[in-house]
């Protein structure tokens, strides 16, 4: 990775380069069976990981809670598979199963509202994880189901 700064601000951040090959060697956080690592700083709008997953379960089920005034946003969520197949879960707005769709490498999912879950179907599977920020942590941004 490699993160560009103003050179009138030099404390501002304006671009990141990403390649897969470079992130891949990063030391990954591990969270259950996510290992991860952040590529956007927490307090911007596009929030971005990488996420590494073994076959099953990545995370429990859950969506996103609107924020109070005066930022009245909600988080957003998308997921491009770059390698592997995932199973991408979808729940409705009173917390029941939508549907369930297989999504292949080169596919992407967009979460607006409602909840979600992922299955790693194959192990060593990757994705970029992109989320509107900044991130205040989760108990202000999501509700388990």
């Amino acid at each position: 990775m490699k993160y560009f700064y103003s050179k009138t601000k030099p404390n501002i951040l304006l671009h990141a380069v990403v390649n897969l090959e470079n992130v891949i060697s990063e030391n990954f956080t591990e969270h259950g069976n996510i290992k991860r690592v952040e590529i956007a700083p927490p307090e911007q709008f596009l929030q971005t990981s990488l996420l590494k997953f073994n076959k099953g379960p990545v995370t429990k089920a859950h969506k996103h809670l609107w924020k109070t005034p005066p930022e009245k946003t909600i988080t957003q969520e998308s997921m491009v598979v770059i390698k592997g197949r995932i199973k991408f879960i979808m729940y409705d707005l009173d917390d029941e199963i939508l549907d369930e769709v297989n999504v292949e490498s080169g596919g992407l999912t967009l979460t607006f509202q409602g909840g979600h879950t992922y299955e790693a179907l194959e192990d060593d599977t990757i994705v970029y994880e992109y989320k509107t920020g900044p991130y205040y942590g989760q108990e202000t941004d999501k509700k388990w189901i």
